[in-house]
């Protein structure tokens, strides 16, 4: 709902082609749709973005008007002379190529004398250097780690004067006046570091370095999307347990003697049933010692 909100904000907001180019926003906006699973969103973001390559286009036209414009007054003097001067200047005139859907390119990430970007930028370097991976990839490490930080620090001024922009009614700022590091900056950035090092997940580093993952996904990846494989099962595991327990906490579970608990070996017992496959399987009995607080199914 908040992102939904935000975005709306943005739509109301009067755009023009040097705003999108100083505050990079549609980087961002492109981000959040590329991660986002609610459908409203993703249209939404779409919808901004389409329009805001119109701004491009349309610049560009005007562009290629001007130099048209003035071309015309030489093409039309010279047509004045004889057909040598006109084969001429026929030779001259460049080939016309066919004209090609025009994409939206951003600069890329700029050079910083901040010292606490640097450093950050610095750390993120050697996390993508903590083997020879990125030797034999060829990757370009501190160009990707810049641009990994530069992502991260134009995501939290997009939140900040988005969040501005909705609270203090006021229209939003250039990113440069919100963007600063502070504690959420430091936090994502260490985050995407320390994954990036995890020598149990050496496919997030590999993808990243190959341009799998791109230095824009990573910057907005949360924890749970960056982890292993191994540790996304567990993570599932855990879940699942927790909501077993709850299911039996909340049907209470029936006391038994029909049960001998394996540790104490005593019988005083609960026990539950519930439905943890398919219908039309049997359910599962889970048993709880009331002496030991061992249990089985």
């Amino acid at each position: 709902d908040g992102a939904m909100d935000l975005l709306k904000e943005l739509k109301s907001m009067p755009m023009t082609l040097d705003l999108l180019q100083s505050t990079r926003i549609g980087m961002s906006v492109n981000a959040l749709r590329k991660q986002s699973t609610d459908e409203e969103v993703i249209a939404l973001a779409k919808s901004l973005i389409k329009s805001w390559k119109k701004l491009l286009d349309a610049s560009e036209e005007k562009s290629e008007e001007k130099k048209k414009s003035l071309s015309l007054p030489a093409s039309s003097s010279k047509e004045t002379g004889n057909s040598r001067d006109q084969s001429s200047n026929k030779r001259q005139e460049p080939p016309k190529t066919p004209t090609t859907p025009k994409i939206t390119t951003f600069p890329p990430a700029p050079v910083t004398c901040d010292a606490v970007r640097n450093k950050c930028r610095e750390m993120l370097t050697t996390a993508l250097q903590a083997d020879d991976d990125y030797i034999s990839i060829g990757a370009d490490c501190e160009h990707i780690a810049a641009q990994i930080e530069e992502y991260i620090l134009t995501l939290q001024g997009f939140l900040k004067s988005l969040q501005a922009s909705r609270f203090l009614d006021c229209p939003v700022r250039i990113y440069q006046d919100v963007k600063n590091t502070d504690m959420k900056y430091k936090n994502r950035v260490r985050s995407r570091i320390s994954n990036l090092k995890d020598s149990k997940n050496p496919e997030l580093k590999k993808n990243v370095l190959c341009g799998v993952i791109s230095p824009e996904q990573i910057a907005v990846m949360t924890s749970e999307e960056m982890a292993s494989n191994e540790l996304k099962e567990i993570r599932k595991a855990m879940t699942k347990e927790a909501i077993r327990e709850h299911q039996m906490a909340k049907t209470g579970g029936t006391q038994t003697d029909l049960f001998t608990c394996g540790k104490c070996k005593k019988k005083n017992c609960t026990y539950t049933q519930v439905q943890t496959r398919s219908s039309d399987e049997p359910m599962t009995t889970f048993v709880v010692c009331n002496e030991c607080g061992n249990r089985w199914k």
